[in-house]
């Protein structure tokens, strides 16, 4: 786990949220998984955030990806991650069933940041 602070976007304070960045295609991703989550939110409207993991932190840029690159994250990696995190959308009420079809579909609903450097 990882602690993402990021400047509220109402507030301006800094906000500290518990993710997990999952290495995937070659890349480090952040995903969402909660409907609603305010990080998202907050993320979106200031990219610019600390990703903090024991006594390492380092200042990362999160770009949210495309409808279509989600799909393809969604059906091709975490469909068959051994994370299982495909069910873990289902509990959280993302998506109806963990099938990589049903997660493909909810692209809409689930967002996907890329970590890159700053």
């Amino acid at each position: 786990m990882h602690i993402l602070t990021v400047v509220g976007r109402r507030t301006g304070e800094l906000r500290e949220v518990p993710v997990s960045v999952l290495r995937l295609a070659g890349g480090r991703y952040v995903f969402q998984a909660y409907p609603k989550s305010a990080w998202v939110a907050n993320v979106r409207a200031s990219p610019t955030v600390t990703l903090a993991r024991g006594r390492r932190s380092s200042t990362v840029r999160m770009m949210e990806l495309p409808v279509e690159e989600r799909r393809s994250l969604l059906r091709d990696h975490v469909a068959n991650s051994p994370a299982k995190l495909d069910e873990w959308f289902v509990k959280t009420g993302l998506v109806e069933e963990a099938t990589p079809e049903a997660l493909a579909a909810a692209a809409e609903r689930i967002a996907i940041f890329r970590v890159e450097p700053t």
